[in-house]
């Protein structure tokens, strides 16, 4: 895992507030996300869905995901964000385009002041699932079960929770460890 801070300023440790955490699942066509509130070991959802583009010029289909993700940080206030990492494929070209919208994922929620973990694939499923190489369905399926009555608006959205529920895991761990090496300290 991977953390980039935005905003140095800005706290990361938020153990005993609530955190309202983004997850964002990088795509072209689609880009997951998901959010949900996070106090203690309490996940709540809050809203998820999916940024779609149309086939067109690549610089008009990133301004539309950035436009779109721009709307859903400024509507829902996010504290936190997580974005999936890329994974190299065959394709070379396809790879480029994603780590291109990737990169909107990254750029809204830093422009933002957010704290983003970044979590790649096998570490969002191992967090969620308890395997590394769950199935799109046993992701959705464990997602349900930790969001009760949660309605997913698509797998690309089951993705960008499942991120946000890994991402909070591991920001209450952090706490968890900061406050014992505090109570260490003493």
């Amino acid at each position: 895992m991977f953390m980039f801070r935005a905003n140095a300023g800005k706290k990361s440790d938020k153990q005993g507030q609530m955190m309202r955490v983004l997850g964002v699942d990088p795509g072209l066509r689609s880009m997951g996300w998901g959010i949900i509130d996070v106090s203690g070991s309490k996940l709540r959802h809050v809203a998820n869905g999916q940024c779609q583009t149309q086939s067109g010029p690549l610089a008009e289909r990133l301004c539309s995901l950035f436009d779109q993700l721009s709307h859903i940080v400024g509507t829902f206030g996010p504290t936190d964000a997580a974005v999936e990492q890329t994974f190299v494929n065959r394709d070379g070209a396809g790879t480029l385009k994603l780590g291109q919208a990737r990169g909107i994922a990254m750029l809204v929620p830093a422009q933002a002041g957010l704290v983003i973990g970044e979590y790649a694939p096998n570490a969002v499923k191992k967090a969620v699932v308890g395997v590394g190489h769950a199935d799109k369905n046993q992701v959705s399926h464990m997602v349900k079960l930790q969001l009760p009555g949660v309605q997913l608006a698509g797998p690309d959205a089951a993705d960008a929770l499942a991120i946000a529920i890994c991402h909070a895991h591991h920001l209450q761990s952090k706490g968890q460890l900061n406050a014992a090496l505090a109570r260490a300290d003493q």
